[in-house]
């Protein structure tokens, strides 16, 4: 039985591996308008504006590009318990750690493809220092004047070698509640969209055409407006980011977006879902088919080959 929704309070902040950090975090801070907020040895601690805590993304260099771990931040100590209680009685395994600034405790574990997860409760409130102290109390930092200025990190999509079994377990065991998915024409799910919010998807799963087990597909990063997206992807062909598909609508989820690679060759994605939540308690899982998703995006663009191929590590 699917645990009841609310464990899981929201995503707390992703880990990219890197093999360019000086390049990737000229990238994040100078194109996107994040923040530095600390440095330990190769890792690079970064934070959106609205965040209230430490980061919301962490950099770390690496031979080959890829995720770290996915930190989730659970609603309480007990929920905490009762989801560590949840992966051991699925037969999963986990170890507790207290790596990161302004963390506690974080216990780690992975969902079926091998992809980190990091639950944890106590976290510290970001305090500003002067110089990003907001005009508004009720705002963690000062909008960046710099760059997109990205709100917050939004979700992030994982390629899998078995999407149902990874979503079952998001389901299961973390208590996400699926919103959409792709059925293809044989019975196979090849992607599904899961909350643990009101938002209308924090986590996707997508196959991985390689057959590869543990790998990204993007972690995307909301803003203010659809117009910040045009804005980007015109900073972007003036600062030498390439894009790789977009501005445009997706029709599952009906996302604005743009798709970029950052220099260590992460896909990252900037979207504006911020219209479109998912308050039905009893939401009915909504199914695309095979010949629906032939019809492209919402307003007719074709996913690029590249959408279905690249992926970090890559593989030959």
């Amino acid at each position: 039985m699917t645990p009841p929704l609310g464990d899981i309070a929201h995503i707390g902040h992703a880990q990219l591996f890197t093999p360019d950090l000086d390049a990737s975090v000229g990238f994040f801070t100078d194109y996107l308008g994040l923040t530095v907020n600390g440095r330990d040895g190769d890792t690079v601690y970064l934070r959106t504006f609205d965040d209230y805590e430490h980061h919301s993304l962490v950099l770390t260099a690496r031979d080959t590009p890829g995720l770290g771990r996915l930190a989730l931040r659970t609603s309480s100590e007990e929920a905490l318990q009762r989801r560590v209680k949840a992966v051991e009685e699925a037969g999963g395994t986990g170890h507790w750690a207290e790596d990161e600034p302004g963390l506690g405790r974080l216990y780690v574990t992975t969902d079926p493809d091998g992809h980190e997860h990091a639950l944890y409760w106590e976290s510290e409130y970001y305090r500003a220092p002067e110089e990003l102290k907001p005009a508004l109390k009720n705002q963690p930092q000062a909008k960046p004047n710099r760059g997109v200025g990205v709100r917050r990190l939004d979700h992030v999509n994982f390629l899998a070698a078995d999407v149902l079994a990874n979503a079952e377990f998001q389901q299961d065991v973390l208590g996400a509640r699926p919103t959409e998915q792709i059925r293809l024409d044989t019975g196979k799910i090849a992607a599904r969209w899961l909350t643990y919010t009101d938002k209308s998807y924090d986590v996707v799963y997508t196959s991985d055409w390689t057959g590869s087990a543990g790998r990204l597909h993007h972690i995307a990063f909301a803003t203010d407006t659809r117009e910040d997206i045009l804005r980007a992807a015109d900073l972007a062909i003036d600062s030498g980011v390439f894009i790789e598909t977009g501005p445009h609508k997706h029709a599952i989820q009906q996302t604005f977006f743009l798709y970029v690679y950052e220099p260590g060759g992460n896909r990252i994605e900037l979207c504006n879902p911020l219209t479109r939540l998912v308050l039905a308690p009893d939401w009915p899982l909504v199914t695309w088919t095979e010949e629906e998703r032939k019809k492209g995006q919402a307003w007719g663009l074709q996913t690029i080959a590249s959408f279905h191929t690249h992926g970090t590590p890559p593989v030959a």
